[in-house]
């Protein structure tokens, strides 16, 4: 059909009966204003909304669906993103293959040294642990007597006997078990999954810090020219918000572990090494994770030590946590994380319903990396201000 033959067609169309274009326009008119209203406003905001969370929840259904693959690799970008400056300045004096694998084997070192003192730590002061567990337990059983006597209703030692030998009983059967057996073989299964993902977190890991430049410079060589700024800027700001998360988070957890870990050596609290180890890993969780390895070690200190210890351990680790809030992190954690707290909590939750522990500790340098990037995309960020005389020229 030729041009003019649709025009023709058209015109006559519009000079039919019934059919007048100024109503014509008005219905468009009223159309549009129903969807310009707050209520139309509100429900395209909700329609876009939506459709954001979907693609989140595909992305997280299909990161679970791999996860053996995404959260290495995940785990090796953020460790590299903090081990970077180091490579950077060991590529001043030397290759930048010496210089990936002396950071390499240097950070397996320290990693390897922490497992190993918690490890060796735990044997040793194990069956002195247990022998003051046990004692303790007598002691609240004890307890539990005396307080019998005050009640309504006679609780004899008997009974309590009874009742201790029943869940002892009933944890030997679930030893024995066949739902034991299979959550055996599941554990077998996981600690394999656990072995292969750490060798390809460590062969990812040095491939990042031999080549993770060049690896980012290959993916801006497909960005248009007029993007290229930004996406430099927003590569910027998410290696210096890991990096300054895990290097902050990790000022902190030796403070905390540091802290704790000194008081209970001097109350004599056993395990007292393996307990700060526990703190500094923990801490790595953000607003629980210290909270949490403070309430171990108090409970270790009241079994272990009575109630006395207990308390002075559980003011110990209330003034670290006082010094941490109020002290370290706005000093230490301002620009790498730079979140309201109900918006980490929030990360937090998702995170450990997607990916459990690890997941945990990921959300929210995840999160702060998305609102790094977000800011720079959105013109809010420093780091693309200072670009854009630069761009303009």
């Amino acid at each position: 059909m030729s041009f003019g033959l649709f025009r023709r067609r058209r015109m006559e169309a519009d000079t039919r009966p019934g059919i007048d274009r100024p109503e014509r326009k008005q219905a468009a008119g009223r159309v549009v204003g129903m969807w310009g209203d707050f209520l139309g406003i509100t429900a395209t905001r909700s329609a876009q909304l939506l459709l954001v969370l979907a693609v989140i929840l595909v992305a997280a259904m299909g990161f679970r669906q791999v996860s053996l693959a995404v959260l290495p690799l995940l785990i090796a970008l953020i460790l590299a993103c903090a081990l970077w400056p180091l490579v950077r300045l060991f590529r001043k004096i030397m290759s930048p293959l010496l210089a990936a694998w002396s950071v390499f084997v240097t950070a397996i070192a320290v990693l390897g040294g922490i497992g190993w003192g918690l490890v060796v730590s735990v044997i040793n002061e194990w069956p002195r642990l247990v022998q003051q567990a046990v004692e303790g337990f007598g002691q609240v059983q004890g307890m539990l007597q005396h307080v019998s006597e005050d009640l309504p209703f006679n609780l004899s030692q008997d009974e309590v006997n009874k009742a201790v030998d029943d869940a002892v009983n009933s944890v030997a059967d679930f030893l024995t078990s066949s739902q034991f057996g299979a959550g055996a073989i599941s554990g077998i299964s996981a600690a394999g999954s656990f072995v292969a993902g750490t060798i390809l977190l460590l062969v990812i890991l040095f491939f990042f810090l031999k080549d993770g430049d060049r690896i980012w410079e290959f993916f801006l060589s497909w960005v248009p020219e007029r993007h290229l700024p930004r996406w430099r800027a927003s590569g910027a700001e998410t290696v210096d918000t890991f990096g300054g998360y895990i290097r902050g988070t990790a000022i902190i957890a030796a403070v905390d572990a540091l802290g704790i870990g000194i008081a209970l050596a001097i109350l004599g609290v056993p395990l007292a090494l393996p307990l700060a180890v526990i703190v500094f890993l923990a801490s790595f969780i953000p607003m629980v994770g210290a909270t949490i390895a403070g309430v171990l070690a108090t409970l270790v200190a009241l079994v272990a030590n009575g109630w006395i210890i207990a308390l002075v351990v559980l003011g110990v680790v209330i003034l670290v946590n006082q010094l941490e809030g109020n002290f370290l992190q706005p000093i230490v954690m301002a620009r790498a994380l730079s979140l309201h707290a109900l918006v980490i909590l929030l990360a937090l939750t998702m995170g450990t319903v997607v990916g459990g522990l690890v997941g945990a500790v990921l959300a929210v340098p995840l999160t702060a990396a998305v609102w790094a990037v977000v800011k720079v995309w959105t013109g809010r960020s420093d780091r693309e201000t200072d670009e854009e005389p630069a761009r303009a020229e």
